[in-house]
């Protein structure tokens, strides 16, 4: 018996529509927050050349630089959310993948900045008008809070949301910052404190942003999808006239979708007979392990690796 493929299609068209209705839910939030955080930059940017307050600047350019992540964002779930064509038979998902890596390596890269004009601060502390920057960073640290509690229903639903989410969070953190250095520096003149909360924050922000890097780029490079191939092979193996499983492949598309391709060897039986065997595996994978796309390609025994517990990932 040679080679015989089956597609999950009714699979397919379930998790696209969830997709679909996922990215039109973080849009609207992404688009608003967008919105919210350019008025913070521009207010910032003008609050910190009116008072010439160093940190608000450099806190504007870092809101500028999370206003083009956060539309990146919204484009990016715009795009995913479009149909397959026959060039794209996988569709679009992987858009919102190479855009949260870009979103959170940017981020990464103004921490290292952050970092490095805090290490400044602390040499050559800044001269400024306390009071108006107080009131501009209060507008920004509302703002910022607004931004926040609009992302923070879907921020672990999508990594592109979280991506976005983090760097509202940075930035309500950082007002939070400029706030009590205000402070700091109107009642005590303690300059110090400003760049210090600037290192705790990015430090913090980089930890979170290497975890989106580190699973995208796994996501990217196809790693095998988190499952327990040692049972998935038990269940299997266990269905009447399966022999084994073996060349297995598991990959996402997105980090909801899983993949996962395999050849499963059985008893030398007609075609027809391997539909209700691909049925059970296909409810197996759906329901018990989460897969959203099953292919299997059925072998008979004569073509089994000697070793029956084969079973690369």
């Amino acid at each position: 018996m040679g080679g015989h493929d089956h597609g999950s299609h009714g699979h397919d068209h379930h998790h696209h529509d969830h997709s679909h209705d996922h990215g039109e839910i973080s849009g609207v939030r992404v688009f608003w927050v967008a919105l919210f955080n350019l008025v913070i930059t521009v207010t910032e940017f003008v609050g910190g050349i009116l008072s010439g307050s160093l940190a608000l600047v450099s806190d504007a350019t870092h809101n500028l630089s999370d206003t083009a992540s956060i539309v990146l964002s919204y484009v990016g779930i715009k795009i995913s959310a479009r149909e397959k064509t026959e060039s794209k038979s996988f569709g679009y998902k992987r858009a919102e993948i190479i855009i949260a890596f870009i979103n959170a390596s940017v981020l990464m890269g103004i921490c290292i900045y952050l970092l490095f004009e805090a290490y400044h601060r602390f040499l050559n502390p800044e001269t400024i008008n306390s009071s108006l920057m107080i009131i501009i960073a209060v507008i920004g640290l509302a703002a910022n809070l607004i931004s926040v509690l609009i992302l923070h229903s879907h921020a672990h639903s999508s990594m592109n949301i979280k991506a976005a989410y983090l760097h509202m969070l940075g930035d309500t953190l950082s007002s939070v910052g400029v706030v009590g250095g205000g402070l700091a520096i109107k009642f005590w003149g303690l300059t110090w404190i400003d760049p210090l909360i600037t290192v705790l924050v990015a430090v913090y922000i980089m930890y979170e942003s290497w975890k989106i890097v580190k699973r995208s780029v796994d996501i990217l490079m196809q790693s095998s999808a988190d499952l327990d191939f040692e049972a998935i092979a038990k269940d299997i193996q266990a269905i009447p006239d399966v022999i084994n499983i073996h060349h297995v492949h598991t990959w996402y598309s997105n980090e909801r979708t899983i993949y996962f391709e395999a050849h499963v060897s059985v008893c030398d039986i007609l075609i027809s007979q391997t539909k209700t065997i691909l049925d059970r595996i296909e409810q197996l994978l759906t329901e018990k392990y989460g897969v959203s796309h099953i292919t299997i390609q059925f072998e008979d025994d004569r073509s089994c690796p000697a070793n029956n517990s084969i079973f690369s990932k």
